[in-house]
């Protein structure tokens, strides 16, 4: 070969070799930068091409699915059965908007590009099947979740329900609601329908997971998490040996400002039985103050308190704050910068029903392909341990009481053992905002403990004066119990 053909065959090799490597880069190492790049159309394009799994309940209920779209290069959108029932569990998935929640953080499997399904996808390719995601099953039982979601009605609220025994979600209800199916396509009806509901437009916030996301004041709830610090701690052994608790109590540290309790209620010197009972700010508050923030904080740190919690989902971190001597006072009764979301609070009871052993709250229990063959099954895991057994049972005496014979009563069930502790948590500069409703219970039966349940009634209708858990949240504890119950007979 001669010099000049040598040089352009040489030339030529160089320029094949160079596309070479330009194409393995491209294909290989930057094919998952390339995919999830927002200006690929393509990937979108075959996202939505067939139908997405389901999410799926514990019962066997189908609460997702898909439909198809006309006028679009985009095939199927995303649709829900009782969409603002469910949408503080699954999320949304829209083809304009993304995907939040379980539809997000399952979508591998939902839209069936997780590697885990690479065989049922090849497999497609040779028979011919229509391709199809995967599955989430999750722990959610669907006649509960409908008794949190009505028992909230039109009050801004939420509802979270667990099983001691296994940590397994049970309901999981916020309101204000939304549909996530008005805005799962990418029309302008669609966009229109997602920006009235972001803050700015609806100052409710619809699309705020309440039962995750949001913190309140758990008020005089808390004062099972004080009384266990109390028990714990051995300030006090006994639940019926007197407290040393004066009325008025004086909060320490202050110029003779005083702690009161609400009412007229038998609270001097009050065993820890009867200050449960008739929630006695005094008692609890002065436990708080005689323990000291360190060991309220360390307390308040087994039951989960200032540490985010997956379940898989994101759930924001409950507070208890490193407090000077009288703001710890009143950090011990649930107030001061106290805040706790309802899940935590619905594990605090959890514990207690459980002889104190916490287990961690999950909420979906296996993951399926399109063929229904289990990839992944979710197996029980213990968060912590709060408190002893001696000490749960304790507090489950008091907590029995309170429904049988205090604040509580509310919250009975007819031949059922219910524990609960009601809480009405202020707010607002001056504490001039309508105080929030708690209610957290469990319900036992002779296999233990099924259902442990916290409620928050953040704004309704009601008048000031009758804002009180008691009042507002038990009704709506004892049904989402109920549903549990009845749905295991």
């Amino acid at each position: 070969m001669n010099k000049p053909l040598r040089r352009i065959a040489i030339f030529c090799g160089l320029l094949i070799l160079s596309l070479m490597i330009r194409d393995n880069w491209l294909q290989y190492v930057r094919a998952d930068e390339l995919n999830a790049n927002d200006f690929n159309r393509r990937v979108q394009i075959e996202r939505f091409a067939h139908e997405r799994g389901n999410i799926i309940t514990a019962d066997g209920q189908t609460i997702t699915g898909s439909t198809e779209t006309n006028g679009t290069d985009f095939k199927y959108k995303r649709a829900w059965k009782d969409g603002p029932m469910w949408a503080p569990v699954t999320g949304y998935a829209s083809q304009a908007f993304g995907a939040t929640q379980l539809e997000n953080i399952e979508d591998g499997i939902l839209s069936g590009t997780d590697n885990r399904l690479f065989f049922d996808r090849t497999m497609s390719m040779f028979t011919g099947d229509k391709k199809k995601g995967g599955n989430v099953i999750t722990t959610l039982n669907s006649k509960a979740q409908k008794a949190a979601y009505d028992g909230l009605g039109n009050k801004k609220g939420a509802v979270a329900a667990i099983d001691p025994r296994t940590g397994a979600i049970l309901a999981l209800a916020s309101t204000p609601s939304y549909d996530p199916s008005t805005f799962a396509g990418n029309s302008n009806k669609d966009s229109a329908a997602y920006n009235a509901l972001q803050k700015k437009a609806d100052p409710d916030d619809p699309t705020l997971n309440r039962a995750l996301r949001q913190t309140y004041p758990p008020g005089s709830t808390f004062k099972v998490v004080t009384a266990a610090a109390a028990l714990e701690n051995g300030l006090y052994s006994g639940i019926d040996d007197p407290t040393r608790s004066p009325v008025p109590y004086i909060l320490p540290d202050t110029d003779h400002k005083p702690l009161n309790n609400e009412g007229n209620i038998p609270c001097e010197n009050a065993t820890l039985k009867v200050a449960l009972q008739w929630s006695c700010n005094t008692v609890f508050g002065k436990i708080s103050a005689d323990l000291g923030n360190e060991k309220m904080k360390a307390e308040a740190e087994k039951f989960g308190f200032n540490k985010e919690i997956f379940n898989p989902v994101r759930t924001a971190a409950s507070v208890y704050p490193k407090d000077n001597r009288p703001q710890n006072a009143m950090s011990g009764i649930g107030q001061a910068s106290n805040r706790a979301t309802p899940l935590q609070m619905a594990m605090v009871a959890a514990a207690v029903a459980n002889d104190g052993k916490l287990m961690k709250p999950y909420m979906v229990d296996q993951l399926q392909a399109p063929n229904v063959d289990v990839l992944s099954k979710t197996q029980p895991e213990q968060m912590s341990q709060p408190m002893s057994a001696a000490t749960a049972q304790k507090l489950q005496k008091m907590m029995e009481f309170v429904v049988t014979d205090g604040t509580g009563k509310a919250g009975q069930i007819d031949g059922v053992t219910v524990g609960g502790k009601t809480g009405t948590a202020q707010h607002g500069v001056d504490n001039k905002g309508n105080p929030y409703a708690w209610f957290i219970s469990y319900a036992k039966t002779g296999d233990g403990s099924p259902v442990a349940v916290a409620v928050v009634i953040e704004g309704s209708d009601t008048t000031r004066d009758d804002i009180a858990g008691g009042k507002l949240a038990a009704p709506v504890a004892r049904d989402v119990m109920k549903a549990v119950l009845d749905s295991k007979k």
